[in-house]
C-alpha cells in the first residue's frame, strides 16, 4: 500500500502513514477475502457491506476465526455488540464512523452511482477512513471518478479467476444443472419456479423481499444439492456466493421504479458473474421468452469492458436541524463538484415531506432536537415498499409518541403493533408482508432511546421474524420443490447404494420418501402425472427393489404349501399379497399361472416362482378336487370314461339330459363303475356329491373365473349357502360350474335341488296334489318361488288357495326321456356322415 496521507475523517486523527486504496475488478476476484484478510492483520477494523445478508455472512466467518467477543455486527435491524469488539461488520448505512479503527473498507463502492442509495456510498468514499489503511472494493467502472475524487488513491486491479462465456438461448426445461434463472418480477419468478418444479424436480427461490433467514435457507437448499436450479430476481447479483455454473436471463429488461428499461452491460455482468466461482468457468444466456443478447453486450461481459461511470450521486450530509425548512433546504443543496450529482428525492426525504403535510406533526417538529428526531423517524426504512405517503402515516404515529409524553414508544402500543404480525398462517405473499412489517419494528427497537426494554423488544421481533422466515421457507419449498423427486435424482447420480425400506403394508420408501407399494411381486409406483417425478420414482425403484424382489422370490420358493391360497378373484396369495393369478389354460381343470410383469423381476426369478406355484396348484387341486381328478385318471371302459369326461368338463356336474343316452347305454357294470368313482345319477343332474362341500364349490367357481377372464364374475358363493341370487349379466355356466342350477333369478345347490325333486316326485307318485310347506326349507324358498322351481324340474305347479298345487305327468316325462334317447338322423351328405364313413 502507498504511504499517501489523506484528509482524516472528522474526529479521527490519521497517522502519517495512513493509506487508501481501491481494489477494483469484475465479480469472482476475491476482493472481499482480501479485505477481510487485511483487516484481521490490524488491531481493529470495520467493513461496510451493501446488504444485511452479506454483513451477517461475513460476521459469522470472522467470528469463527476470532471469537464472538472480538467481532461486532451492526445493521439497521440487528446489533451484536460485545463489550470490547475489535472488528465491526456493518451495512454501509450503519457504519459507526465516530469509532476510530485502524482499517476501514467499503464493499461494492460502485453503488455510489445507484440512484436510491448511491449518496451513502459517495459519502463513505469521501469521508470514511481508517487510521492506518482504507480500502474500497468495487467495479472497474468507478476507477476514473475515484481518481478524481480521491486523487492520491492507489488502484489495485484484480482479474477474474474464471472465464464467463455466452452460450446462447436455452429452453427452461433444457437448462443445465446448477443453473440460476433471473427474472424481474415476482409473478415471473413464481411461474418459472413452478415450471421447473414440474419438469426438473424443483427450484430454490431468491428475491430481495425475502428476509435474510429465508434467503439463506433457500440458498442452502440449492447449495446442498437438494435442488439443482434457482430462480431469482436481480437480488442474486450481489452478495450471494453459490456454486452456479450457468445464469439464464428470463428477461432483458427491468422496471427501475420509474419505468421499464433494458439492462445495461454492467448490470448483465453483475448478475451473470454469479456463474463460475473461483477457478470454475461460468456461462450465461437467455431463456424462457427472452431474446438473444446484443453482440456488443456479450463482448463487454465476456471481456469485462464497460463504460466508466460519468458521475456519482451525492446528497448533502452536513444537515442543519434549526428548523424543518433549513433541513429540507440542506437536503436539496447541489454538489460543487461536476463529478457529483444530486439524486431525485430519496425515500427518506419523500417520507419527511409527507409527514410534514400532517399539521400535528409539523407543529410538534419545533426546535433542533425535534427536527432531528423527525428526520430520524423519516429514515426508518420502508421494508414493505409501499408509497411514501402510506409509510409516512405509520411513521407519524411513531413521531407523535416520541415527541410527546414520556417521549418513548409505550409497551402497550408496541405490543399492539407487533402482535397483529405474529402469525404464520396465510400464503407466501401474506408471510412476506408480515416479515417486511416486523423488520420495521426490529429497526425501531434498535434506535437508541425509542422503546423501553429495548433488548427485550429486539429479541421478540427477531424471534417473530425468524418464525415467519421459517414458515415462508417451508411455503416456498412446498410450492416450488418436489423434495422427493429432487432427492431421488441426487441419490441416483451418486455412487452410493440405494436402500429401500419396506413397510408392513408393502409401502416402499427411500430415505423417508415414499415410492409406492410392492404388491406381491409387482411394484405399484405413486404417480403424479409429471414425467420427471414419475421417472425418478421408477429409476429409484429399479435400483433399490431388485435385491428385495430377489429375496421375496427366495422366500416364495421356500414357503410351505400352507402359506399359499386363492382369493375371490382367482389370484394366488402369499403373505397377504396376490403374487400371481390363474389364467385360461388348455381346459378348466388345467389353468395357467400368470405372474404380473415387472421390470424388477427378471426371467430367471419368474421361472422360479412359476415352478413353485405350479407345484402348489397341482397339490391344491388334488387335495380339494381329488375325487374328480382320480375319476379322470381311472382305468374304466370308454363309455364310462366319456361320461366322466363330460362331468369333469362341467367342473363336477352335468345336466342329466345331456348324458341320458350314454347312461342308458351302460350296463350294470358300467353303472357300478360310475358309482364306484363317486358319481351320483340324480333326477336332474349327474354329479360328484363330494364336490359340493364348501372348499370344492369355491375352487370350482374360481376355476371358471380363471377360464373366463374376459367376463365379469361375482365372487364364489358363500360357504354353506343352499341358494344364491343370480347377478344380471353373469352366465348361468358360472353357477353350474360352482355346483348350482340357476332358476328364475336364484341358483340352487344341485344336491339340495335333487333332494327336493326326489321328495316332490315321491309325493306326486303317492297322489299328493299340494306340496307341504315344510319341504320348502330344503331350498330355503317361499311359496311364491316354489312353482318356478317345480316347473324347471318338470312339474306343473301354481299357487292356489290350498297352497302350492303341483302335478307330475310321468308319461310325458317318459316321452321326453325317450325322445332324448332316439338317435338323430344324419344327413348322408353332411360332413358328419362323410367323417363317419371315413372312420369305418
Amino acid at each position: 500500500m502507498p504511504n499517501d496521507v489523506l484528509a482524516p475523517n472528522p474526529g479521527h486523527t490519521s497517522g502519517p502513514r495512513a493509506a487508501v486504496a481501491a481494489v477494483l475488478g469484475p465479480t469472482n476476484t476475491g476482493k472481499t477475502y482480501l479485505a477481510i484478510d487485511r483487516m484481521l492483520g490490524h488491531a481493529s477494523g470495520m467493513i461496510g457491506f451493501p446488504l444485511r445478508l452479506l454483513a451477517r455472512e461475513n460476521y459469522d466467518k470472522i467470528v469463527r476465526l476470532k471469537g464472538k467477543g472480538a467481532v461486532a455486527l451492526i445493521t439497521g435491524e440487528e446489533k451484536i455488540l460485545p463489550p470490547n469488539p475489535r472488528y465491526f461488520i456493518c451495512t454501509v448505512e450503519s457504519m459507526p464512523l465516530d469509532r476510530r479503527v485502524a482499517f476501514l473498507a467499503v464493499d461494492e463502492i460502485q453503488l455510489a452511482a445507484d440512484v436510491e442509495r448511491g449518496h451513502i456510498f459517495t459519502d463513505r468514499l469521501l469521508h470514511a477512513r481508517g487510521d492506518i489503511e482504507t480500502m474500497f472494493l468495487g467495479s472497474d467502472t468507478i476507477k476514473p471518478l475515484i481518481r478524481r475524487l480521491v486523487p492520491k488513491i492507489d488502484i489495485v486491479q484484480r482479474p477474474r479467476f474464471s472465464k464467463l462465456a455466452y452460450i446462447g438461448g436455452k429452453k427452461l426445461t433444457r437448462l443445465p444443472r446448477r443453473s440460476a434463472v433471473v427474472a424481474f418480477s415476482v409473478s415471473e419468478v413464481y411461474g418459472i419456479a413452478e415450471l421447473i418444479r414440474r419438469h426438473r424436480g424443483g427450484a430454490a427461490v431468491v428475491m430481495g423481499a425475502l428476509s435474510p433467514r429465508t434467503r439463506n435457507a433457500q440458498v442452502a437448499l440449492y447449495q446442498s444439492g437438494e435442488v439443482d436450479y434457482m430462480v431469482a430476481t436481480d437480488a442474486i447479483g450481489m452478495g450471494l456466493n453459490m456454486d452456479v455454473d450457468h445464469v439464464g436471463f428470463a428477461s432483458l429488461s427491468k422496471f427501475d421504479g420509474r419505468g421499464p428499461r433494458t439492462l445495461t452491460a454492467p448490470e448483465v455482468a453483475q448478475i451473470a458473474g454469479r456463474a463460475g466461482r473461483h477457478m470454475n468457468d461460468g456461462t450465461f444466456g437467455p431463456t424462457a421468452e427472452a431474446a438473444e443478447f446484443d453482440p456488443d453486450i456479450i463482448a463487454r461481459v465476456e471481456n469485462h469492458e464497460f463504460p466508466t461511470l460519468s458521475f456519482l450521486y451525492w446528497r448533502n450530509a452536513s444537515l442543519r436541524f434549526l428548523s424543518t425548512e433549513t433541513l429540507l433546504a440542506d437536503l436539496k443543496k447541489m454538489p460543487d463538484d461536476p463529478a457529483l450529482t444530486r439524486p431525485p428525492p430519496a425515500e427518506d426525504q419523500l417520507v419527511l415531506e409527507a409527514m410534514l403535510r400532517d399539521h400535528e406533526v409539523s407543529a410538534l417538529a419545533k426546535g433542533p432536537d425535534r427536527v432531528r428526531l423527525l428526520w430520524d423517524v423519516a429514515q426508518v426504512p420502508d421494508f414493505r415498499k409501499v408509497k411514501p405517503e402510506n409509510h409516512a402515516r405509520a411513521m407519524d404515529q411513531v413521531f407523535r409518541h416520541l415527541a410527546q409524553g414520556e417521549e418513548r414508544l409505550s409497551q402497550d402500543w408496541m405490543a399492539r403493533q407487533v402482535e397483529r404480525i405474529d402469525r404464520t398462517d396465510g400464503d407466501i405473499h401474506a408471510l412476506m408482508d408480515r416479515i417486511a412489517a416486523i423488520r420495521t419494528w426490529t429497526y425501531v427497537s434498535h434506535r437508541p432511546g425509542w422503546v423501553e426494554n429495548a433488548v427485550e423488544w429486539q429479541e421478540k421481533t427477531r424471534s417473530i421474524e425468524d418464525r415467519l422466515s421459517d414458515a415462508l421457507h417451508e411455503k416456498l419449498t412446498h410450492q416450488f420443490v418436489d423434495r422427493r423427486t429432487a432427492h431421488l435424482a441426487r441419490r441416483l447420480r451418486s455412487d452410493d447404494l440405494i436402500r429401500a425400506d419396506v413397510a408392513d403394508d408393502g409401502g416402499i420408501s427411500v430415505d423417508g420418501h415414499k415410492l409406492g407399494r410392492l404388491q406381491g411381486l409387482k411394484f405399484a409406483p405413486e404417480r403424479t402425472g409429471q414425467k420427471l417425478a414419475d421417472r425418478a420414482v421408477i429409476n429409484a425403484a429399479n435400483a433399490a427393489l431388485r435385491p428385495i424382489v430377489a429375496s421375496r422370490v427366495a422366500a416364495i420358493v421356500a414357503a410351505p404349501d400352507v402359506e399359499f391360497s386363492l382369493d375371490d378373484a382367482a389370484c394366488i396369495v402369499w403373505s397377504g399379497e396376490a403374487i400371481a393369478r390363474l389364467a385360461p389354460g388348455p381346459e378348466l381343470l388345467n389353468p395357467r399361472i400368470e405372474i404380473p410383469t415387472d421390470d424388477r423381476l427378471d426371467a430367471v426369478l419368474r421361472l422360479q416362482v412359476e415352478s413353485r406355484l405350479n407345484t402348489w396348484l397341482a397339490a391344491h387341486l388334488d387335495a380339494v378336487l381329488g375325487a374328480m381328478l382320480k375319476a379322470r385318471a381311472a382305468d374304466v371302459p370308454g363309455a364310462v370314461r366319456g361320461i366322466v369326461f363330460q362331468v369333469s368338463e362341467g367342473a363336477g356336474a352335468v345336466r342329466r339330459e345331456k348324458v341320458e343316452a350314454q347312461l342308458a347305454a351302460l350296463d350294470e357294470a358300467g353303472r357300478g363303475a360310475l358309482a364306484a368313482l363317486g358319481i351320483r345319477f340324480g333326477v336332474d343332474t349327474v354329479y360328484f356329491p363330494a364336490l359340493l362341500k364348501a372348499a370344492p364349490i369355491r375352487l370350482r367357481a374360481l376355476l371358471w373365473i380363471a377360464a373366463h377372464r374376459d367376463l365379469t364374475s361375482p365372487p364364489p358363493p358363500a360357504p354353506g349357502r343352499v341358494s344364491v341370487a343370480t347377478e344380471q349379466g353373469v352366465p348361468g355356466d358360472f353357477y353350474a360350474a360352482a355346483g348350482y342350477r340357476p332358476i328364475a333369478g336364484t341358483a340352487y345347490r344341485i344336491d339340495m335341488l335333487e333332494r327336493f325333486a326326489a321328495t316332490a316326485r315321491k309325493l306326486a307318485r303317492d297322489g299328493a296334489k299340494v306340496l307341504p310347506p315344510e319341504h320348502l326349507s330344503l331350498l330355503g324358498i317361499s311359496a311364491e318361488g316354489a312353482p318356478a322351481v317345480l316347473k324347471a324340474l318338470g312339474f306343473t305347479a301354481s299357487v292356489g288357495e290350498a297352497g302350492i298345487m303341483m302335478s307330475f305327468d310321468i308319461k310325458r316325462a317318459r316321452r321326453r326321456r325317450e325322445k332324448r334317447l332316439t338317435p338323430v338322423a344324419i344327413n348322408p351328405d353332411s360332413p358328419f356322415a362323410k367323417l363317419k364313413s371315413l372312420s369305418q
